[in-house]
């Protein structure tokens, strides 16, 4: 384990658990799960945090004493809908082009956010944390991650995820340095898929231009029909 590790660890305050750096990633998913589950009677919601050299620094500010994690909580706004509708605006231009016509997707049901492209393990130091909000959308203002190239900042983040979680129950789940994943134990609770692939575009235009092989909106959305993990990176 890292030096910096239990010190990182500490510093959010709440529960949580160390897996070290080329352990069993199942491990992590697991624990997760489980947590889930319990922080239903226990009232917190779980996170699980890759511990990457390069966001160390990131993280040494959220923790210290002049970080106010209340102020981009109480900012949290009824307009994530509008946002994302926003996005798209400046990401799709022909819209029938761009949906394709693709009928197979690939299903996510694993995080994957936290492995090494190169042995399977965890690729760093990982941190399940046991948040203590009433609301998921308030994990945001613990781990504010966002504001670099094409990623919503933490204020638009936070919003989003409160209308997403309205909408489909889907709760923000894994933050590296570039990846960020929800788990939606209801799948698209009901919604139409390419509906939601739309706005997952608007959130991460990524996920489409290079998280498919095709690159239409129709192949995400095929995938996201049967999936319980939303995955977003941003290059």
């Amino acid at each position: 384990m890292e030096a910096s590790t239990q010190q990182i660890a500490e510093g959010f305050q709440c529960g949580y658990r160390v897996f070290e750096k080329g352990s069993d990633p199942e491990l992590v998913e697991q624990a997760y799960r489980a947590s889930f589950e319990r922080g239903k009677k226990e009232g917190f919601y779980p996170a699980v945090l890759l511990l990457e050299e390069n966001a160390l620094e990131w993280l040494t500010e959220i923790i210290g004493e002049d970080y106010d994690r209340s102020e981009i909580i109480s900012a949290c706004g009824e307009n994530g809908k509008e946002i994302l509708k926003e996005y798209i605006k400046d990401f799709m231009e022909d819209m029938e082009v761009f949906i394709g016509e693709e009928t197979e997707g690939e299903t996510v049901n694993s995080f994957s956010g936290y492995v090494s492209f190169h042995d399977g393990t965890l690729a760093a130091d990982t941190l399940l944390l046991e948040i203590p909000v009433k609301n998921p959308w308030e994990i945001i203002g613990y781990l504010p991650m966002g504001g670099w190239n094409d990623c919503p900042g933490p204020e638009d983040m936070i919003s989003i995820c409160k209308y997403w979680y309205e909408k489909y129950k889907a709760v923000p789940a894994v933050f590296t340095s570039d990846v960020m994943e929800f788990y939606a134990p209801m799948g698209l609770n009901g919604i139409d898929c390419l509906e939601a692939a739309k706005e997952h575009y608007a959130f991460c235009c990524d996920r489409v231009d290079q998280g498919t092989r095709s690159g239409k909106l129709s192949e995400l959305a095929a995938g996201l029909a049967d999936s319980t993990v939303w995955y977003f990176w941003w290059d």
